[in-house]
């Protein structure tokens, strides 16, 4: 299993040989969570706030990891 923390919030995700699993995502004070899973190889987690957003990326294509976008408006 992995944490991701982030601006918005924290996602923990477990990794399998062919997918990705959301364990759990946590939002920060003043955040609401969304997530979406177009196939089981890629996880999407966004935390959105007034004036900030953080999208959190887990995919296991070409290999296991993950990315962190921040946007501030």
């Amino acid at each position: 299993m992995h944490t991701v923390p982030s601006t918005g919030g924290k996602v923990t995700v477990r990794y399998g040989s062919d997918a990705v699993c959301l364990v759990s995502a946590i939002p920060n004070s003043g955040f609401t969570v969304s997530t979406a899973q177009t196939d089981a190889q890629t996880l999407t987690v966004t935390f959105s706030a007034d004036s900030h957003r953080s999208e959190i990326t887990a995919t296991t294509v070409p290999v296991d990891r993950w990315s962190v976008r921040e946007s501030s408006f």
